[in-house]
């Protein structure tokens, strides 16, 4: 099952303990940045350093996919590079 963290969070929060609950049937985590699934810094809701070492503590050796829009002005490979920097616990 695909986990979308970007989802999870506008829909229902508490996403690391979602994510503990549910990890048995988890195969692949999405991100996205909230609000409005753009770019993963460290201006969004989410801290996504400690929700990837909370997956990353429970074993995961998955795939982690990174959907997101970067905002206007802003460059797609930068933006990229700065996630994968932000997830890589």
């Amino acid at each position: 099952i695909l986990f979308d963290i970007y989802h999870a969070q506008i829909m229902d929060g508490d996403i690391v303990r979602n994510i503990r609950d549910h990890f048995q049937w988890i195969g692949h985590f999405h991100t996205g940045g909230n609000p409005g699934r753009h770019e993963i810094d460290d201006t969004q809701e989410l801290n996504y350093r400690f929700v990837m070492q909370a997956i990353a503590d429970l074993g995961f050796t998955g795939f982690v996919s990174h959907e997101y829009s970067p905002s206007p002005g802003h460059d797609p490979i930068t933006e990229l590079t700065r996630a994968i920097a932000i997830c890589d616990v």
